[in-house]
């Protein structure tokens, strides 16, 4: 084991130790006198003098040492023997084999071998090896608490690091944290890396540098395991901009799990909104732990791998030994338990596998515990068969939960033996209790009384599967060989059921894949394929559930009806069985009761032909059913909005391609091309491209062995046209090439006349295109590409529903940018951020806020630009952030007049473009723009009575209507304005007439914050002095204006006379006080007599008086850089959430001035 670096000093040492292994950084020894057979005098004295020590002082019999080329020191990592020349050594750990030490040995040669090498300082060799010891020890006492579940100290303290090194707030839970290296460029960087719920951090001090690094979940785009020139096994993470390597972790395989788990996890809850109900495990990621994580990866591939309903919940995993009747012995496997069902599977992948419904099963009872059948239970079920398990660890308690849940399951679905049956055990059909009511097998039927009642209100299902309908009429014969073929298969499948079972329950051995393989017999394809799927145990749990849904959903009409009614001709059109109303009104049924049951899918094209097929083999209340077990569970999130799970498969076959098939994956560099295709592989199961009496096989290993038949039968087909797509020249040869092939599928065995193709495209080629039996591809798939495990395949998926859901992301960041950037002025690299700072900020809230409110969550639904809405608080944050117009204290409220301002349906919520079209006239737009938009922050609806800053002096008229219209200029020069006042009023009702739409005038409350937001704005800015009083000049000419008009209004025109008085009643220019104090000027309280009407100016006055202040236009004309405050706000824009989530008010940023 590791030890903590401790320097020994010894001098004069005996040669006590003898060098096993060497490196140019590493040496492994073993003491003498153990191992060897003799031994010299040295090893035997060296052996007795550790026999007789005390067992607390024996040295350990091997070690590994560090040595430094041209350094006087050695330092021993894994205890022990001093080398020539040097007198100090590190003891850093122990080995008591050559097993252990060997163990130690392999990672350093793994992890820091190559890495050594690119230190130029001895003594950083020495500090960065130590450095990594001590924290693998820490990693190690951390690990064994959390298994033991001993004293969670060592987590705290980890967490209290956490939080006080990237301050985040209280709701950013740690789940767990690694020790390991994080490169920079060829520079290892020791330290520790947190993983959060949302984020996963790294924190490193190392020679006197610190790194943080901060990567959101959301961020990551690719999360693989790979190698570099140093290290043969790293963790690559990467962001849009940025590749990251981490190794050097004690337990890789762990720690890659638990990431892939972290962001698959984050992913589906923040982007994947439309499973986002469907799955509780990521409705609440503040009670996310490391061991629900692993729990969760273990339950995910209990359901996928026996293809039970998701909302099946593993309970207890058992290693145990199954007796199996047809070998004679019992197969070693696990045990899995969940709410419904027992499950078993072999320890050998496909040996044998058992799904136990709770429903069947009749007893579970303990055996007498021998020494041949230790722990022994047997579990029977109603089809008279029984299951023997031993070696169950825990039995009794295991025993005790399946009892509770068999008892819970039995109330819940009532069971009653029929001993009126009739049914003849031994024919090909199955019996079983999971046949609910006209369905009676052996001696068992479920009560359905209610199926009953609801029967006589609904149209009746059909009663048989439309193709012994389409067979009775049609009184075609197929040929001798065919009915031949055809009768062996079922005998095979009898003898078959005889020792291997008939239901649900059977044992599922390599040999039944061979019979799939070969085609299932038509008489018998149905009902197998409900026992494969289980749909036969949903069918059983609801009686008279699908005929309720039939009578509650036709004659409703709506959007996915018409869908449905569109699509219903083009299913099968040449198939005879829906080319009459009986199986067109079949299908209608099928597909509106589903959609009515579920309207998180509703209808999805190519749902049609899938139920079409469906529909010919099984009654179509078993149908229904079947349609429910492919698209709930079988086809996870194939059929929705953006049919997610195809495109997961469809990157997944990619990759298969380029490892099975790496010279046609070179040939074809953009397997994108082959998406176009095989996209309707996976969305249909080869049924719209294949001759019909071919694909129903393909269905058939569906139905068996989920979608690994349909990846490896995929393979098959690229593999069998392998030569001829490597010759093709573009794209379009290639998929012509896989038409023909496809088309030119048969079945050979098939019963039924052949159906005629609606997609044969290439029926009119002069040469005869040699045909392919689906047989034998069929075999061929297994044989060259069935090795893909069902674990295998969903490691694979979850890595690429990373890239498939960021893939989404892009598509939509360049479609808003694509609308954006023609109707602004920012470059778009700088919209490109801007976008990025924009969606970072809904993130954030989606983070840590309590309670997230659902109508701002991303909704994938919505058009690419109403997917991220951010609401007025993180509207604030942003503004603050890149706003140019900062105003201290004041700019939280004009955010928020911002906000109001630019939400014209008041829904709260703003949208990118608004956002954007907002800076643009802020950072590029003209003069008049810019004031024309801070004119509409201070009038309705962006300023209202409730404002923040509309504090009780703004409620009355506090104007000095006793300003001069002669001002001083600072070298003494005096200019009168009553001309350009009186010449300003004529050109502007001039001008108003001319105006589109002219925008309401601003009252003096409004005009006092209009004020107030301008001497905000220019405070701290290096012409501040001349900006002030600018203002002061402009916002007395302002208050004039206002002043004559309002006199204006009240005695109908702004006369001579007028004008006059004003200039009697004036003060002297050295009064240049804006806001006079009505206390000290009682007369200025009766310049706003409310007989008058009310003081008002217009856009144009505020924008004409500005213009004759230079240095106000030098402001608004001078060219600000976008630049500097995005990269100030990707610095800030965590820090000001943080710090806005823990503490009320805001912390000082660290911008930069523009």
């Amino acid at each position: 084991m590791w030890l903590k670096p401790e320097e020994v000093l010894l001098k004069n040492a005996l040669k006590l130790w003898v060098t096993q292994k060497s490196s140019c950084y590493f040496i492994l020894q073993r003491r003498r006198g153990h191992g060897e057979g003799g031994g010299r005098l040295t090893g035997r004295l060296v052996g007795a003098l550790d026999a007789v020590l005390d067992s607390n002082a024996r040295i350990a019999p091997f070690r590994i040492l560090l040595q430094v080329p041209g350094s006087q020191v050695y330092s021993p990592i894994a205890c022990g023997e001093l080398l020539n020349g040097s007198d100090v050594y590190w003891a850093l750990a122990t080995g008591a084999t050559f097993e252990e030490i060997n163990q130690h040995w392999d990672w350093l040669e793994q992890n820091l071998l190559h890495t050594l090498s690119v230190f130029d300082n001895k003594d950083d060799i020495a500090s960065f090896v130590k450095g990594k010891v001590k924290a693998l020890i820490a990693e190690e006492t951390s690990s064994r608490l959390a298994e033991q579940e001993e004293e969670p100290e060592k987590f705290r303290e980890a967490l209290v690091k956490f939080e006080a090194r990237f301050n985040f707030p209280e709701a950013e839970k740690l789940v767990t944290y690694y020790s390991c290296c994080c490169w920079k460029g060829r520079v290892p960087r020791q330290g520790w890396l947190y993983l959060s719920i949302n984020h996963l951090c790294f924190y490193s001090f190392f020679l006197g540098k610190e790194l943080k690094l901060v990567i959101p979940w959301v961020d990551i785009q690719k999360l693989e395991r790979t190698s570099n020139v140093f290290l043969t096994d790293t963790i690559r993470i990467t962001t849009q901009n940025k590749e990251r390597d981490f190794s050097m972790f004690l337990n890789l395989d762990e720690v890659f799990r638990i990431m892939e788990q972290l962001a698959d996890v984050t992913l589906r809850r923040l982007l994947d909104n439309e499973v986002f109900d469907l799955d509780p495990d990521l409705q609440e990621p503040s009670q996310i732990t490391k061991r629900d994580l692993e729990a969760r990866a273990q339950n995910e591939f209990f359901r996928a791998f026996f293809r039970l309903p998701r909302k099946e919940k593993l309970q207890a995993v058992v290693d145990c030994s199954l007796w199996t009747p047809f070998s004679r012995c019992h197969t070693v496997g696990r045990m899995f338990t969940s709410d419904s069902y027992i499950c078993f599977a072999s320890r050998e992948d496909g040996c044998c596998n058992v799904v136990l419904p709770l429903r069947e099963i009749v007893s579970i009872e303990k055996m007498e515990d021998t020494s041949l059948l230790p722990n022994p239970i047997i579990v029977s079920i109603r089809s008279k068969m029984a299951f023997q398990f031993i070696e169950l660890k825990d039995r009794d308690i295991l025993v005790e939960s399946l009892l509770v849940r068999l008892k819970q399951v039995h109330a819940n679905h009532p069971v009653r033996y029929d001993t009126s049956s009739e049914d003849d055990m031994t024919s090909p059909v199955f019996y079983s209790a999971s046949m609910c009511g006209e369905h009676k097998f052996g001696d068992l039927t479920v009560e359905s009384s209610q199926h009953h009642e609801e029967s006589e209100k609904s149209p009746p299902p059909h009663p048989e599967p439309l193709t012994a309908v389409f067979h009775q009429r049609s009184g075609c014969q197929s040929p001798d060989s065919r009915l031949s073929q055809e009768q062996i298969k079922i005998s095979l499948w009898n003898d078959h059921f005889v020792e291997y079972g008939r239901t649900v329950c059977m044992f599922r051995t390599e040999k039944i894949r061979k019979l799939v393989a070969m085609g299932i017999p038509e008489s018998l394809r149905g009902r197998l394929w409900l026992l494969f799927s289980d749909a036969v145990t949903d069918l059983a749990s609801n009686p008279g559930y699908y005929g309720t849904l039939v009578e509650q959903s036709l004659g409703r009409c709506c959007l996915v009806t018409e869908e449905i009614e569109r699509d219903l001709h083009r299913s099968l059109p040449e198939h005879p069985a829906f080319q009459n109303e009986t199986g067109i009104a079949a299908l209608r049924r099928v597909l509106t009761a589903y959609a009515h049951r579920n309207p998180k899918i509703g209808y999805c094209q190519s749902m049609n032909i899938l139920t079409s097929v469906l529909l010919l083999y099984a009654k179509e209340e078993e149908a229904f059913w079947l349609l429910v077990a492919v698209c709930e569970r079988m086809l996870p999130d194939y059929f929705n909005h953006r049919v997610i799970g195809a495109q997961v498969d469809q990157s997944v076959f990619e990759e298969l391609i380029k490892e099975h098939l790496p010279e046609l994956a070179e040939h074809m560099t953009d397997l994108s091309a082959l998406a176009s295709v095989s996209l309707s592989w996976f969305l249909t199961l080869f049924l719209s491209i294949m001759p019909l009496e071919s694909a129903v096989n393909v269905v058939d290993c569906f139905f068996y062995d989920g979608i690994k038949a349909i990846f490896q039968l995929g393979l098959a087909v690229l593999d069998a046209n392998a030569e001829d797509l490597c010759s093709s020249k573009d794209d379009g040869q290639a998929l012509m090439i896989l038409s023909r092939f496809l088309d030119h599928i048969k079945n050979e065995d098939s019963p039924g006349p052949p159906i005629s193709s609606h997609h044969a495209f290439f029926s009119d080629d002069q040469e005869p295109y040699p045909v392919t039996d689906i047989a034998d591809l069929i075999r061929d798939s297994y044989e060259k590409f069935g090795n893909q495990s069902v674990e295998q395949i969903e490691h694979l998926r979850c890595k690429h529903r990373i890239r498939v859901l960021q893939g989404h992301e892009d598509t939509t960041k360049q479609n808003v940018l694509r609308v954006v950037i023609p109707e602004v002025s920012i470059l778009p690299e700088d919209l490109e951020e801007l976008y990025d700072l924009f969606k970072r900020e809904h993130m954030m809230s989606c983070y840590w806020e309590q309670p997230r409110p659902v109508a701002s969550r991303h909704d994938p639904s919505r058009p690419y630009a109403e997917q991220y809405r951010i609401d007025a608080r993180q509207f604030a944050h942003l503004f603050q952030l890149v706003s140019p117009w900062t105003c201290g204290a004041h700019t939280e409220i004009l955010a928020e007049r911002t906000f109001r301002l630019l939400d014209d349906n008041m829904d709260q919520l703003l949208e990118f473009k608004a956002f954007v079209s907002c800076l643009d006239i802020m950072y590029n737009g003209e003069m008049n723009e810019k004031i024309k938009l801070l004119y509409r922050l201070h009038i309705p609806p962006a300023l209202t009575e409730n404002d923040r800053d509309s504090q009780s002096p703004l409620k009355n008229p506090l104007l000095s209507t006793s300003r001069p219209l002669v001002l001083g200029k600072p070298n003494g020069d005096s200019v009168d304005y009553q001309k350009q006042l009186k010449q300003m009023i004529k050109d502007l009702a001039k001008e108003k007439d001319k105006a589109e739409k002219e925008l309401p005038k601003m009252s003096q409350r409004e005009f006092i914050q209009f004020c107030k937001t301008l001497y905000s704005m220019f405070h701290k800015d290096p012409e501040e002095n001349d900006l002030y009083q600018a203002i002061a000049t402009v916002t007395t000419l302002l208050l004039q204006i206002g002043e004559v008009g309002q006199r204006s209004s009240s005695s109908g025109s702004c006369s001579q006379e007028c004008a006059e008085e004003l200039q009697a009643s004036a003060p002297s220019p050295e009064q240049d006080s804006v806001f006079v104090d009505t206390g000290k000027t009682p007369q200025d309280s009766r310049a706003f007599p409310e007989a008058e009407g009310d003081w008002t100016v217009s856009l144009e006055h505020v924008l004409a008086s500005l213009l004759t202040e230079q240095s106000l236009v030098n402001f608004f004309e001078k060219p600000l850089d976008i630049k500097s405050k995005l990269e100030n706000a990707k610095i800030n824009q965590y820090s000001l959430k943080t710090f806005e989530t823990s503490h009320q008010p805001q912390p000082d940023l660290k911008l930069n001035n523009l």
